[in-house]
């Protein structure tokens, strides 16, 4: 064969790959409002910066008729490229091969890119769309996904892993996902789920549609899976590059440092009033995150579940920071099951990839209740408290009101090792607000007292006394708990002074196979 024929033969066959299983199935993908595998790929990456690996690949499968039926690439198309010029690995599964299912060689092609990640330190980013394990390969795809999932573990924690799901994802399928660092959903055409709507109505006679049992507002609001709800998958795939732009490459390096021309001494005069006279009325906490942030950019970490806390990634003079906020908008700023589950993950991912940690503290306590204490509010509270009390990264806290019992403690704390702790005027910090604090100390001298209003001039009189006494910053800075008492307006300032004297820290755990986080 001449040269020339060599060469159209390579060429006809890489045409042949990028048509996947084919024009018609390309476009009936379209017509559900799906992108193919490549055009996601073409989308995320910078342009033309996608070089592929094993674009020949085709399953070894002799049974069922899989002899006849074969395609290039398999089912995933693999790969690396830049993001904003900086590398990343990706695959990006292919549902018009076998509807994406996954096979041996399918797997193989996904563990050799993690791998690849891996040596050379660069985020993995897996885009999923797939009908799940290859019925016809047996147990070959089912060691083909455990072969992932160990390659998940081992790179928790050592590069950042994001799963975009813009399609089916089901059974055995979802782990890998799981095991990453964050998961975006499409509204449009996405679903995770372990089990579905079949078998769940075979087995429990519940009938349920795919949305409502594993679309992205379900994981988004009420699992807490997915930490993003894209619109589209156009939407998803920016937010991945937006994350991205926060992120190291691997747990030695740190974040990027983005040029700021926000100035750092700007002033915000609002901060002043924010905090309402009334102790029970609420107020909105992103409004002092976006204060006192770079340019007021914040992106949220999910949103939908459990709003009472607040998580995300902002910049302060350039520097990558992660946000940790009571939502006083939101059941008063309240810690309860959720809330800790989804503040104390985010702690974790942000200690280890060398982010520094803000806390804004406003919390009343924990969420009380049968409901809360069957689900585990002790060990799920003790996660939060285990995240801030392993971190390591520079950590510095704000209280601007309440700060109340163990919530005060657990939200980094100086007692945690918080770095630098500051609080604003109004900052309250005590063991419980004063009305409930009096019911206990004085709990027989006021069941003595038998008239109403005695009773209330009591109350009234002794809840002011014990107002003046914690019901200010004062009394846990003179114990040197609190660093200083800022001005509100000059928060923006005084945090990145502080992160700035803390970009050389420190800190070690003692050596140890590994924790054994309360999970």
């Amino acid at each position: 064969m001449a040269i020339e024929d060599k060469i159209k033969l390579l060429l006809d066959k890489r045409e042949e790959a990028k048509l996947g299983g084919g024009q018609k199935r390309i476009d009936s993908q379209h017509k559900k409002g799906k992108l193919t595998a490549r055009e996601r790929i073409d989308l995320l990456l910078d342009e033309g910066s996608f070089e592929e690996f094993d674009m020949f690949v085709s399953h070894r499968c002799h049974d069922f008729g899989l002899e006849n039926e074969k395609y290039l690439t398999d089912g995933v198309i693999t790969g690396y490229g830049t993001i904003d010029g900086r590398l990343v690995y990706v695959f990006s599964q292919d549902f018009t091969v076998f509807g994406g299912s996954l096979s041996e060689m399918f797997a193989k092609k996904i563990c050799k890119v993690m791998d690849q990640a891996m040596k050379v330190g660069a985020p993995l980013i897996g885009i999923n769309d797939s009908g799940g394990a290859r019925i016809q390969e047996g147990v070959q795809s089912l060691a083909g996904y455990a072969e992932i999932f160990e390659r998940n573990i081992l790179a928790s924690g050592v590069i950042p892993q994001i799963s975009a799901i813009f399609g089916p994802c089901a059974g055995g399928a979802v782990y890998s996902p799981a095991l990453t660092d964050f998961i975006i959903m499409s509204k449009q055409n996405s679903y995770m789920f372990v089990t579905g709507p079949k078998v769940v109505k075979t087995v429990t006679g519940e009938v349920v549609t795919d949305a409502e049992l594993g679309g992205a507002m379900v994981h988004g609001s009420k699992s807490g899976v997915s930490h993003f709800v894209a619109e589209d998958e156009q939407e998803g795939i920016q937010l991945i590059r937006k994350m991205l732009s926060y992120m190291p490459q691997n747990n030695l390096e740190d974040p990027p440092l983005m040029p700021c021309d926000d100035p750092i001494d700007r002033l915000d005069d609002s901060l002043n009033y924010i905090i309402p006279d009334n102790p029970n009325k609420p107020y909105d906490i992103k409004d002092v995150i976006h204060a006192i942030v770079d340019n007021t950019e914040f992106l949220e970490v999910a949103r939908h579940f459990a709003p009472n806390i607040i998580t995300g990634f902002a910049r302060l003079n350039g520097m990558s920071v992660g946000i940790v906020a009571n939502q006083p908008n939101y059941l008063a700023g309240v810690l309860d099951i959720n809330a800790s589950r989804k503040a104390a993950r985010f702690v974790r991912f942000c200690d280890a990839f060398n982010i520094p940690i803000l806390t804004l503290v406003d919390v009343p306590g924990f969420l009380p209740g049968t409901a809360q204490e069957y689900g585990g509010i002790i060990i799920h509270g003790a996660k939060l408290l285990y995240a801030y009390g392993e971190a390591t990264v520079p950590k510095v806290t704000v209280i601007l009101r309440k700060a109340y019992g163990g919530a005060y403690d657990v939200m980094s704390s100086k007692h945690l090792r918080g770095d630098i702790n500051y609080a604003w005027p109004t900052a309250e910090i005590a063991v419980m607000g004063p009305k409930g604090a009096i019911e206990v100390l004085y709990n027989k001298k006021l069941a003595e007292i038998e008239d109403a209003e005695e009773r209330e001039n009591f109350l009234r009189k002794n809840e002011d006394e014990y107002k003046a006494k914690f019901a200010n910053p004062y009394d846990a800075a003179s114990y040197g708990f609190i660093d200083d008492v800022i001005e509100p307006r000059n928060t923006r300032f005084r945090i990145i002074r502080a992160f700035q004297a803390l970009a050389t820290k420190k800190d070690t755990n003692p050596p140890k196979k590994h924790s054994n986080l309360p999970l």
